[in-house]
């Protein structure tokens, strides 16, 4: 199956939580994966302030002292593809929301950005 949908995110962490967050975006990973995600990408920026780019993602999401951007992505078939996956993850989530209760969020959900895409170039 191609990806022909993303959900992407675009979301600072501390960087004293890059461990926690990692750990929570592999069983997010597992998670999507198990109920039928094409792919699942969490990526840590590297190359911050390119010189040939006038708004770098520091940024456009004002990082501070401390901070690291983290650029991720959910594939899919297609955006009907992508609603029955998340219906399912959101039921499990939900049976499982015990298990969650305590979990402290390792990032800022108000600085997160979030969008759904369709891929209209790909390999």
């Amino acid at each position: 199956m191609k990806t022909k949908y993303v959900d992407g995110f675009v979301l600072v962490v501390q960087k004293k939580n890059v461990s926690a967050y990692k750990k929570m975006a592999n069983g997010g990973k597992k998670i999507w994966m198990k109920h039928g995600a094409l792919g699942y990408k969490e990526c840590r920026l590297n190359d911050a302030n390119p010189k040939w780019v006038t708004l770098t993602f520091p940024k456009l999401a004002k990082v501070r002292k401390g901070e690291t951007v983290w650029f991720s992505y959910i594939e899919y078939a297609s955006k009907k593809h992508r609603d029955e996956v998340n219906k399912k993850v959101m039921a499990r989530m939900e049976k499982d929301k015990e298990k969650y209760k305590d979990m402290k969020m390792p990032f800022d959900m108000k600085r997160m950005a979030y969008g759904g895409f369709t891929v209209e170039v790909s390999d």
